[in-house]
């Protein structure tokens, strides 16, 4: 897939970046021929920060001579993937083509993950800062194609957040594939060996090859 090139955005609850969900993931992608780089966004730091230093890599990347962008993320870096490929204010030089997001913090409005919102917003974030950086609510018609896996026992990211994310591309008609697996816990990464979830790479595979 000459052109194309996927940024892997590992999870963390935008305090650490998870070492399963960087170097694995581009393995795997490179593995099904998607050429694919990690990005290590700022941590510990409020929005619009991570957003910026995202986007400031996509214009790198299309300078570079990528004329697809795709975005991988995993819980918090799924937030981020969402947030960059949905806000509003990125130019043509930052769009973002298409995205895959692994049991991701979509919503900023519900006290799900509250550390993440916490670090992300801070503890006096007003309605509309919360409302403004929940991927439901920033859903267009014009939005990129979407890939959204969860499993339904999730501790930590509920599966509500997927389900969220789902309706408001279903209510945009933005095409978009959602896979809920009954049983696995948060941060699964590639999940091998992880039960009737490890089939999302799988499923996965097709879809990006559509995308890309």
């Amino acid at each position: 897939m000459t052109g194309t090139h996927m940024i892997v955005l590992p999870g963390g609850g935008y305090a650490v970046h998870a070492a399963h969900e960087a170097g694995p993931v581009v393995d795997w992608l490179g593995g099904i021929g998607v050429r694919a780089s990690v990005f290590r966004y700022p941590l510990h730091a409020r929005h619009p920060v991570p957003l910026d230093a995202l986007r400031a890599e996509i214009r790198r990347l299309r300078a570079a001579g990528a004329r697809r962008i795709g975005l991988i993320g995993f819980s918090a870096g799924g937030h981020l993937a969402g947030l960059a490929a949905l806000a509003p204010g990125a130019g043509p030089d930052a769009a973002v083509d298409f995205a895959v997001l692994g049991y991701a913090i979509t919503s900023m409005e519900t006290e799900t993950y509250r550390p993440a919102r916490l670090i992300l917003l801070g503890e006096e974030a007003d309605p509309a800062l919360r409302r403004s950086t929940s991927l439901d609510a920033l859903v267009t018609p014009g939005s990129p194609p979407f890939f959204v896996w969860h499993t339904a026992e999730d501790p930590y990211v509920p599966v509500e957040h997927a389900y969220r994310l789902a309706a408001a591309l279903a209510a945009g008609q933005v095409p978009h594939a959602v896979h809920v697996f009954a049983h696995g816990p948060h941060s699964l990464g590639l999940a091998r060996n992880a039960g009737e979830a490890a089939i999302w790479t799988t499923l996965a595979q097709a879809w990006i090859h559509e995308q890309a």
